[in-house]
């Protein structure tokens, strides 16, 4: 089932490369839907939300109302309403500790920046709801959002099930549409009659959502281009039983996400792989496990440690386990970092609290998961005083005329002449 595979440059490529390359049909599907919701608004959102999802949607029954929410939450179980109250009561705990706090600078005399956090006014929370409902990715979304002060969230979910809206109830979730795909992106980018433009776009989807994400980036802000879900292991020893489980937990998403063991142990690489066997053996029908084990899972065995490490930051994997509880200090570029045998991947999928939407596609490289600090927008306040004028004119004359800009010069000397010091007085 997961195939062995011996690390040279060519089997490094091909690993690369099958996640890295431009998904165009994916991107042509999406262009093409985002444009046609952002020109026919609602009657374009309904028609593809039929097309893909069989769903026949109106005004009147795209918003699930509070009354369906609050009888969800009262048929939930208990043990379901305490995990919920658990997870986001660990996710809330490190949201407020991610924060940015405001903070005021004297550079130099008369001369003084601070910084003012403000949270985004409103914003989209993406549940992917195609095999499933993801109620922990409405917890990682929402909850971070409450913590930053967001005023309006407004989630979608293409197939919201009995546990999300239960879960919504819960968190005080007052718009909960059912929609998702490339449309439910669009329409939450440029508006709809019936879906309120929002100013940023946050959460985790499949190819199609997230090459409309990054679509309307350019008119939306999004959180991160986060895809197919990436899980390496790096590890010559340890307890196999419970590195095949994270393997095929991971690989559970769907069948396009990728999972790999990256070892240097030969004898420790072949245990790995029978262990995955008979666990995938336990699973019912075609699981999406077995799908992307098949397609992309693999067992990396590299010639020494410092070929391994490179070619994990090379991956920049969204998951990466480390369960020999060593190496930390020489990963340079992942997502998330599990580490010790204990760190099981679906805890920090549901309830550590630390965020689950998290770059994959090499992204890693550039940034680290969602957190608090995407909720809200630090800008800069600059106050110069009559002193800290004098004191930066020349230099602001000196760069300015050295660009050939004149009358940034000029602004900044006029605040330095007799007469300008006299009217103030």
């Amino acid at each position: 089932m997961m195939r062995i595979l011996t690390l040279t440059k060519e089997v490094e490529r091909r690993l690369l490369a099958a996640r890295e390359t431009r998904d165009v049909e994916a991107e042509r599907i999406a262009a093409r839907i985002v444009a046609d919701v952002r020109r026919r608004g609602d009657r374009a959102l309904f028609a593809w939300a039929k097309k893909f999802d069989g769903a026949r949607l109106t005004p009147r029954t795209l918003w699930i109302g509070k009354a369906e929410m609050r009888a969800a939450r009262r048929a939930a179980s208990r043990e379901f309403l305490k995990a919920v109250e658990h997870a986001a009561r660990n996710i809330r705990r490190v949201a407020r500790k991610q924060l940015p706090r405001p903070w005021m600078l004297e550079v130099e005399p008369g001369v003084r920046i601070a910084v003012k956090v403000s949270p985004l006014d409103r914003v989209g929370c993406y549940i992917p709801g195609g095999r499933f409902s993801l109620v922990s990715t409405l917890l990682m979304t929402a909850v971070p959002a409450q913590v930053a002060g967001v005023r309006e969230i407004v989630a979608v979910c293409p197939r919201p099930n009995a546990e999300l809206l239960a879960a919504a109830d819960w968190l005080g979730i007052k718009r909960l549409a059912r929609v998702g795909g490339a449309q439910a992106i669009a329409a939450l980018a440029y508006g709809t009659s019936s879906i309120p433009r929002v100013d940023k776009i946050l959460g985790p989807g499949n190819r199609f959502v997230t090459a409309a994400k990054q679509l309307v980036s350019g008119d939306c802000g999004i959180d991160l281009p986060a895809g197919p879900t990436e899980a390496i292991v790096l590890a010559d020893r340890g307890n196999p039983e419970w590195i095949a489980a994270d393997l095929i937990a991971q690989a559970e998403h769907a069948p396009d996400a990728a999972a790999l063991l990256v070892t240097t142990a030969k004898k420790f690489a072949a245990t790995v792989r029978d262990e995955v066997r008979r666990q995938l053996a336990f699973l019912p029908g075609e699981n999406a496990a077995r799908q992307s084990l098949r397609h992309a899972g693999a067992i990396v065995l590299a010639r020494d440690r410092r070929t391994a490490i490179e070619f994990v930051n090379r991956f920049a994997p969204e998951h990466l386990s480390l369960p020999e509880g060593e190496l930390l200090d020489k990963i340079t570029a992942s997502g998330t970092i599990f580490l010790g045998p204990w760190s099981a991947q679906p805890h920090g999928d549901y309830a550590t609290g630390s965020n689950h939407v998290l770059p994959t596609g090499g992204w890693a490289r550039a940034r680290g998961g969602l957190s608090a600090a995407d909720f809200v927008k630090c800008i800069t306040v600059q106050k110069v005083s009559r002193k800290g004028s004098a004191r930066l004119a020349a230099v602001v004359r000196a760069l300015a005329q050295a660009e050939g800009l004149v009358a940034h010069a000029r602004a900044a000397e006029l605040r330095t002449s007799r007469n300008a010091a006299e009217e103030r007085e």
